[in-house]
């Protein structure tokens, strides 16, 4: 890891994100075990580095467009835990008043324009909005998040050629775990487990990165997004990354093997990140003692938050049909 010309308090911020979104999905899991979190739960445990890494390179006017593992980017654009906990929960006072569930965050005054349940589904929608930011000569980027699964839809193809064609500010993230379900990329994809070389055939720079690494995704993500301001061109980003648990709280993820588990486990992002802090001298184990409490008292206060919301009323099912 190279820290670069982080501060103290810059990386401290990094540590924290990772933590607050690992012991909020690790929440997410046992509130859905007692009944509180209903429907679909896919979580984002082992892939933290990936969401605060890219998402602390950007602007304010910047756009952030996700899929349906969307938890883990909500927070790492600073989205309210409370009021994410609250639409697990289904609850009015969630960021999407209890509608959206897991898979469908939003937060429009922090330009985070949604998970999105279909696959691939939301790389179009990213499309238009650089379509939009380019049209209204604003100097914004946008974020899309995919992962290996959506790379054999057409929409991955179609947006790739008309961002290129068009010369349209988006910085695709491709978050490659591996597994689209239960699927290796190996059995999906001709091409094997690198996929970055398929934005050579629209004429975009890709890059790769180490999922696991904060600081290496982030030095890469803020080269990219100066790249786009100044170049007017996409870029690719595939990060190489592990889910630690299944496709979602449903899959008990029996296709993949201990061996294989066990040695992506020994890369845990945040662990590593903290042996290197403690290693370069930048934090001691209580500094990471009092940043862990403070993350579970935060979560903790999210939990009851969105225990002792209301729920949606029946009126509010006639509301927000028509933006």
């Amino acid at each position: 890891m190279d820290k670069s010309n982080l501060s103290k308090k810059e990386l401290f911020n990094l540590l924290q994100k990772m933590i607050l979104i690992r012991e909020f999905e690790e929440s997410c899991g046992e509130n859905y075990a007692k009944g509180f979190i209903r429907g679909f739960l896919h979580l984002y445990i082992g892939e933290e580095a990936i969401a605060v890494g890219s998402i602390s390179a950007l602007r304010e006017e910047d756009y952030v467009v996700t899929h349906y593992r969307d938890h883990g980017h909500a927070l790492a654009r600073d989205l309210d835990t409370n009021s994410v906990m609250a639409e697990l929960f289904g609850k009015s006072t969630g960021v999407s008043k209890g509608k959206g569930g897991s898979m469908h965050l939003f937060d429009v005054k922090k330009h985070f324009m949604g998970g999105h349940a279909i696959v691939g589904a939301q790389l179009p929608l990213a499309l238009g909005i650089a379509l939009a930011c380019k049209y209204k000569k604003e100097n914004s980027v946008v974020l899309v998040f995919f992962g290996d699964g959506a790379v054999s839809q057409g929409t991955f193809h179609e947006t790739l050629n008309l961002a290129s064609l068009w010369e349209l500010p988006v910085l695709f993230f491709l978050e490659n775990n591996l597994y689209g379900m239960g699927s290796h990329v190996e059995n999906t994809r001709a091409e094997g487990r690198d996929i970055h070389s398929s934005a050579e055939s629209y004429g975009i720079h890709a890059e790769i990165v180490d999922g696991m690494n904060v600081l290496e995704v982030l030095d890469i993500t803020k080269k990219s997004l100066d790249s786009i301001r100044n170049n007017s061109r996409p870029i690719l980003i595939e990060a190489k990354t592990f889910r630690f648990s299944g496709h979602s709280m449903a899959d008990p993820a029996k296709y993949r093997s201990q061996d294989e588990l066990n040695y992506w486990l020994k890369r845990d992002p945040i662990e590593s990140f903290e042996k290197y802090l403690v290693d370069e001298n930048i934090c001691t184990q209580d500094e990471l003692k009092k940043i862990k409490d403070q993350v579970q008292d935060e979560i903790s206060k999210a939990v009851e938050y969105a225990i002792k919301s209301p729920e949606p009323s029946l009126e509010d099912l006639k509301k927000d049909i028509y933006a």
